[in-house]
Parts: C-alpha cells; structure tokens; sequence
C-alpha cells in the first residue's frame, strides 16, 4: 500500500532513540522528509545518520519544552524542506512510582516532560499547518493514559495526552488538522527501560510478560512505528480524534 507519504514534512520529538527514532526512520524510508529533535546531541546525530530512504533527514537539538526549542524545530521544517505537514509529539518520560514519592516537585517534572512540549510543540506548528491547508498532530502517549498503571504521575500525564488531542481534534478539524493519540503497551528496545529491566530482573520481567500481554511477548519499536505511519498518512483521514492502543492485548479499558 502506497502511504502517499512521498513529499511531505514531519516533526517527530524525541527521535534520537527507541519509538521517536522508529517512527521517524519510517517517515524517511516512505519518502517524507523529517525534522528529528532532542537534547542530546551525539544520539540525535546517530539516529539521522542511520535513516535510510527517500526522504531526508535533518537534526534540530532543541528543549521543546520551551516555546523556543518548539519554535526552532518548526522553523527547521520550513527552512531546510519548505514547510510542514506533520508532528508526533513523542518525547515524554516517567517519574516517581508510588503516590507517597509522588509530590509537586515530581509531578511538574513529569507534566514537563510529557504534556508542556505537546502544547509548545503543537502551538508553534499551527500557522505552518494552516499555511498548508491542514495536516496531522499524533501525540504518543500509553496504555496508562487509557487505565491505570505505571506511576502515577505518568498515568496522568499519559491521561492528558489523550484527553488533550481529542479537544485539540474537535476543535482543529475546521481547518483540517487531524488529531489523534497512540497508546503503546510495553516496547522493548535497546537502552529502554523495559531492556534494562530484562537485565536486572528477567525472572521478575518475564512473570509479568506472562501475565500482563496476552501475546506473550514485549512490543517492538518497527510495531509501534508502522501504525503510526499508516495513521499520519492520508490512507488514514476518517481518523480523528480516536486513541488507538497498540499493545498486543496488554490494556484492559474498552
């Protein structure tokens, strides 16, 4: 199936390893040229020096937490390939485990990582979209935004990722800009944290293989970014607003 991905720009956050890396070398082998963006500067260079395809890949190191590491990485877009068609608000992280290690500082840490670069991100790439008559914002989020699980600051972080492109898919599509969210079950991939995980405790990490995905196995990144360039495509338009799990039968929400 053609994607009919050939020729357009995208922004993929947090693409210099694990799923933000995944999807963004998927957009470039389907022909879309792609802005790349983290903090780290080694990484992000490695991740688009291993894109291979027809589409380009460029590294913009930026904080898009911040209006300005947003507002850089949507001006790359326009400089170096002319505009923009596509985001996936990917980057995030986890924080404290436990309600009692939860506290304020903890939780604007993990907003921060989570929820703040989706807004910042999303906001500067509004006129870019516009310009181009509409487009697609994807934010990955978790089976934890959908159910409870994981930490809870993550689990509410993950929450409003899903809660906040379904009133941004309300309101965006009269300028038609798609909006909707992914929620990966566990995906293993080298570095992560289910690897390292594997690494101390493989009798522990296994056990709840076994009992928590009911393929019996983790997720794997090309999983995850295979969906997500079907659904950025425009084979996938009456796709709006929805959150769509990808998770091998982990989560246990409608």
């Amino acid at each position: 199936m053609d994607l009919e991905l050939a020729g357009k720009v995208a922004i993929v956050t947090g693409s210099s390893r694990g799923i933000g890396q995944g999807i963004a070398a998927r957009l470039v082998d389907e022909g879309a040229d792609v802005v790349y963006c983290a903090r780290g500067e080694e990484a992000l260079r490695a991740a688009v020096a291993d894109a291979s395809g027809p589409g380009r890949a460029h590294a913009v190191v930026a904080d898009v937490a911040t209006e300005e590491g947003a507002a850089a990485v949507v001006a790359a877009a326009e400089k170096q390939f002319g505009g923009l068609d596509i985001v996936v608000n990917n980057v995030g992280g986890s924080g404290a485990r436990t309600f009692d290690d939860m506290d304020a500082v903890d939780l604007a840490t993990v907003v921060g990582k989570n929820v703040l670069p989706m807004v910042q991100v999303s906001k500067a790439a509004l006129p870019s979209l516009r310009r181009r008559g509409g487009g697609v914002i994807a934010a990955i989020s978790s089976v934890f935004g959908r159910e409870s699980g994981g930490g809870p600051s993550y689990n509410l972080s993950k929450a409003a990722e899903i809660s906040l492109a379904k009133s941004m898919a309300r309101e965006l599509a009269h300028d038609g800009i798609r909006v909707f969210s992914i929620a990966p079950g566990s995906v293993r991939f080298p570095g992560g944290s289910w690897d390292r995980r594997m690494v101390d405790d493989p009798e522990g990490t296994t056990a709840f293989v076994q009992r928590e995905i009911p393929w019996g196995r983790f997720g794997t990144v090309a999983e995850i970014a295979d969906v997500v360039a079907f659904l950025v495509s425009p084979r996938a338009s009456w796709v709006v607003g929805a959150c769509l799990p990808v998770d091998g039968g982990q989560s246990r929400a409608f």
